[in-house]
């Protein structure tokens, strides 16, 4: 496992972290709590040292998890960044649009009430990162949560302040760094060989003001493993029956052909792992975090840590760069 400095004020941290959403067990089909905290153990028997939360994960459950398996072992250096703004405590059914009954809010009151539970749930005196998970650019531009983050960071709550910049909004929202920098120590971005808007205007925002980059949906919810294709399905309860609908797959399965040389290129590894690789290849990107279910999904994506980045003249032959 290899490790970096997340940006020039976060912490040190593995450059494979473990994705958590997946065993807070809502939104990814069935898991076994048993299995969860086996692949937690494996994921820190491998060397991760980031762990990648949120409090509206499994609505609590997967900080649980964490909890339980840091009681058990220590926390010693591992890195717990988790987030807070989909409100869940305060939801009712008519605001469950796909992923259970959650709302965006962000008041500096319920920031920090919600900051105050994941602490009690974490079973720790800080958060190492506490992000503020993917708002729309019109909560971002009032104060409040803002003023709940570094509010919280004074009172010695959290170690570090983030942003989880929204989906497909990653220039549009840009601009956050210019104005916040001083209080944002890191981002979460989505990105990955398929997706790569970030690289336009964020990334270079992220390595002028020195502000750590999290990779998230690395492989795609699992479509740049290889292991779907036109016929896969996923039940109802399952977010990927949204965000890998027939429609979707199509697309994908017709944009990965275009990089499918990227992967020829290595036949020794798999595709998990090249893609993987490249998501900590831009200077901007620390780490990634990809979700993992099982003891197999983690030693797979941990082993992406050893073979490093892609070289630049490896992405450019292959017009990644």
């Amino acid at each position: 496992m290899r490790y970096t400095q997340l940006g020039q004020r976060g912490p040190r941290v593995s450059t494979m972290g473990f994705g958590a959403w997946a065993i807070g067990g809502m939104n990814w089909g069935p898991t076994d709590d048993a299995v969860s905290i086996g692949a937690l153990n494996a994921a820190l028997d491998k060397g991760v040292t980031l762990i990648d939360t949120a409090d509206v994960y499994g609505f609590g459950h997967s900080e649980e998890l964490i909890a339980g398996v840091i009681r058990e072992r220590g926390k010693g250096n591992v890195i717990i960044a988790t987030k807070a703004g989909n409100d869940f405590y305060n939801a009712g059914d008519d605001d469950d649009e796909g992923y259970g009954p959650i709302k965006q809010t962000y008041t500096e009151e319920y920031l920090i009430s919600a900051a105050e539970k994941s602490l009690k749930r974490l079973g720790v005196e800080a958060l190492d990162i506490l992000q503020l998970h993917s708002p729309d650019l019109e909560k971002l531009e009032r104060e409040e949560p803002w003023r709940a983050l570094e509010k919280l960071k004074k009172d010695g709550k959290i170690l570090h302040a983030g942003l989880s910049i929204q989906s497909f909004k990653e220039t549009e929202q840009a601009h956050l760094l210019d104005r916040h920098h001083d209080l944002l120590d890191v981002i979460q971005v989505r990105y990955n060989l398929l997706e790569r808007e970030a690289e336009q205007v964020l990334f270079p925002k992220a390595l002028e003001h020195g502000v750590g980059v999290i990779v998230r949906i690395p492989l795609l919810f699992g479509f740049l493993t290889g292991k779907f294709n036109r016929d896969s399905t996923f039940s109802a309860e399952d977010h990927r029956s949204m965000n890998l609908s027939p429609q979707k797959l199509e697309k994908y399965l017709t944009e990965l052909e275009r990089i499918r040389p990227l992967f020829d290129h290595y036949p020794d590894q798999s595709m998990a792992r090249v893609s993987l690789r490249f998501c900590i290849s831009h200077p901007a990107c620390h780490t990634a975090i990809p979700g993992a279910k099982t003891p197999k999904q983690v030693d797979e994506n941990a082993g992406a840590s050893d073979l490093g980045p892609i070289p630049e003249e490896v992405l450019t032959q292959y017009g990644l760069r």
